[in-house]
């Protein structure tokens, strides 16, 4: 239905766009600084839900309706900004107290599933992955094959792998510079800060920019 050649350049531009640090990459290392590893992979794989979710929704239509609807986008803009600083903002409240955070870590008692979901909720209130999939995906379809949804679908399958494989890298890699922080109840305090000032950061720039063109 989709032949090799189809997928391997889908592949290569979709390497292009995710390896470049974006919105979701600094949610992953801001959510790595502040809570650790585990947080943050189960952060990675919520946003990869998300980018499922978002590609059935282009296949069925839906984020057409995103991308000529500047109501729709903006109010998806809006809420994944609102959510993205109430993030940031717990994780700086909190950042004092991210010693007894490691240690519910380590016990498996660090809440993946919320971390899950959080990642779910940034990923598919984010209006440009939507607008990006519905403008990018379509190009990649041969009609005359038929079965232009299931084209679709396996484009995104394919961008979720890439998305999971690097987005995870980012987090081991943040998570593991945190670790290094955690030595002093100081340093990891000040990491911990500093990752959610990231998503703040990262909120605000969600909510400012971005505009449809």
């Amino acid at each position: 239905m989709v032949s090799m050649h189809q997928t391997l350049a889908f592949a290569v531009m979709a390497f292009a766009i995710i390896i470049i640090p974006g919105p979701n990459v600094l949610f992953v290392v801001g959510r790595a600084l502040a809570h650790g590893r585990r947080t943050a992979l189960a952060g990675v794989g919520g946003g990869v839900l998300a980018s499922l979710v978002l590609t059935v929704a282009v296949a069925i239509g839906v984020g057409s309706i995103v991308e000529r609807s500047a109501i729709v986008f903006t109010a998806l803009k809006v809420v994944g900004a609102v959510y993205i600083v109430y993030l940031g903002v717990q994780a700086f409240r909190h950042r004092r107290s991210l010693q007894e955070t490691i240690a519910a870590d380590e016990e498996g008692q660090g809440g993946d599933g919320r971390a899950l979901l959080q990642g779910f909720v940034v990923g598919v209130t984010n209006p440009k992955t939507t607008v990006f999939f519905a403008a990018v995906l379509p190009q990649f379809v041969v009609r005359e094959q038929g079965h232009a949804p299931v084209q679709m679908m396996v484009f995104g399958l394919v961008f979720a792998v890439i998305a999971l494989l690097s987005d995870s890298v980012w987090g081991i890699a943040a998570g593991t510079a945190r670790e290094w922080f955690a030595r002093s109840p100081r340093r990891l305090a000040a990491i911990g800060g500093t990752g959610g000032l990231m998503m703040i950061g990262l909120g605000v720039t969600v909510a400012t920019t971005g505009h449809k063109d």
